[in-house]
């Protein structure tokens, strides 16, 4: 298990004791019900409760609206203990910030007084709602339109891949307003206004207990209150969203890759071949040297990003630490939880054992909050324009 050292990141000790009672939250209250939650594609209610009781979730809002918010770095440790015992469950953190950052970062303070409380507690959960079914990476295909009548504007569209479906509270949702200069603008949209509808949720080959979804409006009007940010800049405030809470795929994807390495180890110190432990074998202990090795490399390019997070003047590098964060620690967990599932050999392959959620898990850090592929194109623009 690897030792976070106030010695190396300057953590206060605040933090790290915050960081050890989530860890301990997670294995005790979380873990036990992960295969389940799995197994029977349900949302885990209870783990919700319980991050709110816990002030866990007021980790995604400041103090001033009732949040615990300590800064990115200690949010995103929060989300790789949770991931440690349950993917699923990191998302239902992960996602009250998705949801409410685009509020956070760009909202009036009416929205921000009406809604941020609620997230900090789980009263209210939010969903973010930019992917369509042709517009996932590409959001200025987006066929979303929104209109103005007066007070209001009437929206008209239906989105992809949305994440909450089904349990969210309201959505923060993109939508073209102008169609001449392709500009889109975010709107807040609760979940009972009429017109709002979903269809079938998706099923999914992990993250199977966090619903996923296309809402569909028809006709729904919002208040122009519900406006976050300009008229307009819609784009500007999914992509400033983005930039920050693609760390929480990261985070996420360290916990995954981390959970597979610790259970692969621990099984190999017990399983025994040709009359030895196999964890005595050199071919295993060198994939789990370098499972490990490349873990604590992920941890280290995504507390380095989340450092920059919290910097008062992040300077223009942001963008790029968080894209390289995200995209090695997504291709880490992927790569990390297929060698350590070859290392149960078939037990890994059998739902008695948690590695195999483990691997269907990391496969979804690839490609949500931004493809791998459109993190490398951040990446390179950054370096050559």
């Amino acid at each position: 298990m690897p030792v976070l050292g106030s010695e190396l990141y300057d953590i206060p000790e605040e933090l790290i004791e915050f960081r050890d009672a989530i860890r301990e939250i997670s294995r005790d209250k979380i873990a036990p019900g992960a295969a389940e939650r799995d197994e029977k594609a349900e949302y885990g209610w209870d783990v919700k409760t319980l991050l709110g009781e816990q002030d866990i979730l007021g980790l995604a809002v400041p103090e001033e609206y009732g949040g615990t918010h300590m800064g990115t770095l200690m949010l995103q440790m929060a989300v790789e203990e949770i991931a440690k015992v349950d993917a699923s469950a990191a998302l239902i953190l992960m996602v009250q910030e998705l949801g409410s950052l685009p509020i956070r970062l760009f909202g009036s303070e009416e929205l921000k007084q009406r809604f941020l409380p609620k997230v900090a507690t789980g009263e209210a959960i939010a969903a973010f709602a930019l992917s369509e079914p042709e517009a996932g990476s590409d959001p200025a295909s987006m066929k979303t339109r929104a209109v103005r009548d007066g007070d209001e504007w009437v929206i008209n569209g239906s989105k992809n891949w949305i994440t909450n479906t089904s349990v969210a509270d309201f959505y923060v949702v993109f939508a073209k307003t102008d169609d001449e200069s392709g500009r889109i603008t975010a709107f807040v949209v609760e979940s009972d206004r009429e017109g709002f509808s979903y269809g079938p949720l998706e099923h999914k080959m992990g993250i199977r207990s966090s619903p996923t979804g296309s809402p569909v409006f028809d006709d729904v009007r919002v208040p122009h209150e519900n406006v976050v940010g300009e008229v307009g800049r819609g784009l500007a405030v999914a992509l400033g969203t983005l930039e920050r809470t693609r760390l929480g795929a990261a985070a996420q994807a360290v916990g995954i890759a981390q959970a597979s390495i610790d259970y692969a180890a621990a099984y190999s110190k017990e399983r025994i071949a040709f009359g030895k432990p196999i964890s005595s074998f050199q071919g295993l202990q060198w994939k789990l040297a370098d499972a490990e090795t490349r873990t604590a490399a992920a941890r280290e390019l995504l507390y380095k990003a989340c450092a920059l997070a919290d910097r008062s003047t992040k300077g223009d590098g942001f963008g790029k630490w968080s894209s390289m964060a995200k995209l090695f620690a997504s291709d880490t967990a992927m790569a990390v939880t297929v060698d350590m599932l070859q290392i149960l050999g078939g037990y890994g392959f059998v739902k008695d054992y948690p590695m195999e959620r483990f691997m269907r898990d990391a496969k979804i850090t690839q490609i949500y909050e931004g493809a791998n592929e459109i993190q490398r194109v951040v990446i390179a623009r950054s370096m050559v324009g």
